[in-house]
């Protein structure tokens, strides 16, 4: 625990996101977003890990992240992503769809773009939950069970699938460039090709048995047919998209909700979890050669302790059991990233070796030497 800054921040943190890194440069991210809830004025905040130089010991320790602007947000921020490195999209509780513009030099922060009712019903406002983005293109999803397609610096909406669902739609994320997915409170992953007129999902896969809701939801950076889900019971599910219709496996993860799950960007081979029972758990394989123990499908109750994510991006033989569930003997670890915790993590990124996390307990963990 000794690698992580925590910064007390007066405001419940609802959504944290680093901000986008060029791929050729091989720097670690220095410059992070939140967003706020629950509070009397909710806030879109920009803050800076980078070295501020030895006049910030005054008002922090070293490497404590430092507030660089912020704007108030009406209603409570239920998404946050970056468009670009400059533009960063968040969805309210009132149903509005924002772009914000961050400006480095003069360090603030400017309202660029807004849809202030993009979510509701015919007489009320309906909270936009999610949000994903490949720019210029923006996808949000609803209370409402609405899907709309925006762009960038255009006005109009581009596209909306009126009763995508007949549910809350909780989390969308990008399958491949046309395709993406959503997850919802009855315990049910759809896939949507917007190649497609029919306003109609091209498959849905749900959980067995219980509708238990699902709230998060990312894809594999490399196998884009593997998807990792987390829901209100705390259980990680792992699914195949290319084949059958329940997840490919299930592990016991947390005690209570899990918010977001999250396949490290450049090493698949980790994984992070957070959720409302205060923790935050960063999943491995324990050798990289190693099968890992989830490989072997079904449900595995026993994984509570020792547990961990997807295979290597290029290692084709590893894939190939892993869809065809073979047993291993390999196995999985987990370990938890956060000091004990009572109030719930609500959101994480990660970037490089850059983790960072909020809380209920109004504060913001950051680790640098996260060891992917």
């Amino acid at each position: 625990m000794e690698n992580i800054n925590a910064k007390y921040v007066s405001q419940k943190i609802s959504k944290t996101r680093w901000r986008l890194v060029s791929h050729s440069s091989l720097q670690q991210p220095d410059i992070f977003a939140t967003g706020s809830w629950d509070n009397e004025v909710n806030k879109i905040s920009f803050w800076s890990i980078g070295n501020h130089g030895s006049s910030d010991m005054d008002d922090g320790f070293e490497g404590d992240p430092k507030l660089l602007c912020e704007y108030k947000h009406d209603g409570d921020v239920l998404d946050l992503q970056f468009l670009d490195q400059e533009r960063i999209v968040t969805t309210s509780s009132t149903g509005a769809v924002t772009i914000f513009r961050f400006h480095q030099n003069s360090q603030t922060i400017s309202v660029s773009q807004r849809w202030p009712r993009a979510h509701g019903y015919p007489c009320e406002n309906a909270p936009c939950t999610g949000v994903v983005c490949s720019s210029p293109e923006i996808v949000t999803v609803g209370e409402d069970g609405k899907i709309i397609v925006f762009r960038a610096d255009q006005e109009e909406v581009i596209r909306v699938i009126e009763n995508a669902d007949s549910s809350t739609i909780h989390a969308v994320t990008y399958l491949r460039t046309t395709e993406i997915l959503t997850v919802n409170s009855i315990g049910q992953l759809k896939l949507w090709d917007f190649r497609q007129q029919s306003n109609a999902p091209s498959q849905i896969l749900s959980l067995s048995g219980d509708r238990v809701p699902l709230h998060c939801v990312d894809r594999h950076p490399n196998q884009q047919h593997i998807v990792a889900t987390g829901g209100q019971d705390g259980m990680l599910c792992v699914w195949d998209v290319r084949q059958g219709s329940t997840p490919f496996s299930l592990m016991e993860a947390h005690s209570a909700e899990m918010w977001e799950v999250h396949f490290h960007p450049t090493n698949p081979d980790h994984l992070f979890t957070c959720s409302e029972d205060g923790s935050l758990l960063h999943w491995e394989t324990s050798t990289p050669s190693d099968m890992p123990s989830f490989l072997q499908g079904g449900r595995n109750n026993s994984m509570i302790s020792r547990s961990a994510m997807a295979p290597a991006g290029g290692n084709q033989s590893l894939i190939n059991a892993w869809l065809s569930g073979d047993s291993s003997k390999g196995r999985l670890e987990t370990t938890h990233m956060l000091p004990s915790q009572t109030l719930s993590v609500n959101s994480l990124d990660v970037l490089g070796q850059c983790l960072v996390c909020g809380t209920d307990g109004e504060a913001i963990f950051v680790n640098r030497q996260v060891p992917v």
